[in-house]
């Protein structure tokens, strides 16, 4: 049985920058032992005031847009380059079906993974996608604690994922294909509103007027949107992971973003905002886990779905009667 750490040696470690300490208590605020959730939120508390300095990205792409790639390269400017200290993140929804790909991505990522200034986590399989994006918040507020003052958040899964993710972030990054034809038809327009930046990746190998092309009919696509609460207009680039042309111009439009959102009050807004907003899908999730928990709930539960389903009673009803008892 692994040894079970105190308040005090966790926080020790991690402040420390112990990188085994920190691994053993992202897997404390993954489980949902009762036991292990109270003494993961000590161990939050107790290293709150020591988060908060990191620039966050969320990154997300279409499927084979190489966005493994993508975050190596930019990862490794960032740490070799930059003196960054980068922590990787995902946020897996459909990680309960297929296993999950961050650990495939982890071995693809096998340069930045292994980098002494770098850490990339996994993300829990099978859970729900609120379960899977609250403990991906907590592992992120641990990681910034640990010294990590960049973060990526990647989307592995597609739809509900971008959304819980762009509510975690301070920069969301949406990374596309050129020469598929259809691009702006293939991608949701929610997707497209809620990038800071747009980057047509694999721009070699002979693709780049093709990523030249596309580039410009995002960029025209993106300035039908209205501006955003930001005030930062999005910005369309091409880069190569292969190559790294563009790679470390990535990292200036972020750089940029920073700047003028912290000169505007606008940065510190939205973080503020987001820590409501976790506030009050902390409070439905726990409200919901605890009320089909109850054991006088559970046992009345298949009656009353069969009784749904059957069209004897209305939801709305059901509903009542449940949350009544």
């Amino acid at each position: 049985m692994a040894k079970r750490f105190s308040v005090s040696e966790y926080t020790d470690g991690i402040l420390a920058g112990n990188r085994v300490l920190l691994s053993r208590a992202i897997t404390l605020v993954e489980s949902t032992l009762p036991s292990d959730q109270a003494l993961a939120q000590q161990v939050l508390d107790a290293v709150l005031p020591y988060a908060g300095r990191s620039v966050r990205v969320g990154i997300t792409g279409v499927p084979g847009v190489g966005k493994s790639t993508f975050i190596e390269a930019l990862g490794l400017h960032l740490v070799r380059e930059l003196g960054h200290r980068l922590a990787v993140l995902a946020v897996d929804p459909s990680s309960q079906r297929s296993g999950g790909s961050i650990l495939g991505d982890k071995t693809r990522m096998n340069q930045l993974a292994a980098h002494p200034q770098a850490y990339i986590r996994p993300s829990p399989a099978g859970r729900s996608l609120g379960g899977v994006t609250r403990s991906t918040r907590e592992a992120l507020v641990l990681c910034e604690a640990a010294g990590h003052n960049v973060i990526f958040v990647e989307t592995v899964g597609v739809g509900q994922s971008e959304t819980a993710v762009h509510g975690m972030v301070d920069f969301f990054l949406l990374l596309m294909l050129a020469g598929a034809g259809d691009e702006l038809q293939g991608i949701k327009k929610g997707i497209m509103e809620m990038a800071d930046a747009v980057t047509i990746t694999k721009a070699d190998g002979g693709n780049e007027q093709a990523a030249r092309r596309a580039r410009v009919e995002y960029q025209n696509a993106l300035h039908l949107f209205p501006l955003a609460p930001s005030q930062w207009s999005p910005v369309v680039t091409v880069s190569s992971a292969v190559t790294g042309a563009g790679v470390p111009a990535v990292w200036q439009l972020v750089e940029q973003y920073v700047q003028q959102t912290q000169e505007s009050g606008y940065f510190q807004r939205r973080r503020q905002e987001q820590n409501l907003h976790w506030l009050h899908e902390t409070i439905r999730e726990t409200l919901e886990t605890r009320f089909y928990a109850r054991p006088d709930i559970a046992a009345r539960l298949p009656e009353i779905r069969e009784q749904v389903m059957n069209g004897r009673k209305s939801a709305f009803g059901a509903a009542e009667e449940l949350l009544g008892q």
